[in-house]
């Protein structure tokens, strides 16, 4: 398929050079910066532009992957004698009804966490489509396909708690990391320390379901050790709330 992204950012990044890879044709690359659109552009072997207007005005699917908040402006210039064509953001929380009166229009959403220098392996990515119509639909599954043998048709109402399982499951726990590595680094302690085990509990779940999987001495009701840590915790107390309220949070799952 000829394919057009709006955006270059990392989830553009990694979605432009996994379709070049699997067979699709980047036609072209909008950014806001000429320089990040060249980079991508150049990765992908495409058209590189800062102008939306200059994007083509016929192809199997332009991809919008740009902040939520730049969605409906880039939609409203993209939009202009492309009505026919088909419209395809990467967003977790936005509705498909962001298009408004686009005729063709869908999400294309990967479950994944992306970073420039990391590559990504989407044979093991979860991707959810949407959309308007049954063509698009179908031409969306085409796209996802030829990526991952993981897809799954989800509504915009139900993404919104895809997209918030995963703050918990991704930001809030690599934010857990960075406190550790806070308390660590205080103590003259190296954070690669903390490597096996965050790789092993991230193989235990696997196989295990997470409530399972759980220790520690929350789960094992260790008030003595509790109590211990959280008064080393006395000169942060917002690091001490979060610990109160995960462990309160750990033994009420562990009750259910």
């Amino acid at each position: 398929m000829d394919i057009v992204f709006v955006g270059a950012g990392r989830v553009a990044t990694h979605l432009a050079k996994a379709m070049s890879k699997g067979g699709h044709r980047v036609l072209a690359v909008y950014s806001r910066t000429l320089a990040s659109a060249s980079s991508l552009a150049e990765a992908v072997g495409c058209a590189a532009t800062d102008r939306i207007e200059a994007l083509p005005k016929q192809a199997d699917a332009y991809i919008l992957s740009v902040k939520d908040s730049a969605l409906p402006d880039v939609i409203s210039s993209l939009q202009k004698g492309r009505e026919q064509q088909v419209f395809l953001h990467t967003a977790g929380s936005m509705p498909m009804t962001i298009f408004g009166s686009q005729a063709h229009c869908g999400v294309l959403y990967p479950m994944q966490t992306f970073s420039k220098e990391k590559a990504v392996d989407f044979s093991r990515v979860h991707l959810f489509i949407e959309a308007s119509d049954q063509p698009t639909l179908a031409l969306s599954r085409e796209i996802a396909e030829s990526l991952s043998p993981h897809v799954h048709e989800l509504s915009s109402d139900e993404r919104r708690y895809l997209h918030l399982a995963a703050v918990f499951a991704c930001n809030f726990a690599n934010h857990c990391y960075a406190l550790s590595a806070q308390i660590l680094e205080a103590h003259g302690l190296p954070f690669e320390a903390m490597l096996p085990l965050i790789e092993e509990t991230a193989q235990k779940v696997e196989t295990l379901h997470p409530r399972d999987a759980q220790t520690g001495p929350a789960v094992r009701r260790d008030a003595n050790v509790m109590e211990r840590q959280k008064a080393l915790l006395a000169d942060h107390p917002l690091m001490q709330q979060i610990y109160d309220i995960m462990s309160k949070s750990i033994q009420e799952i562990d009750n259910d």
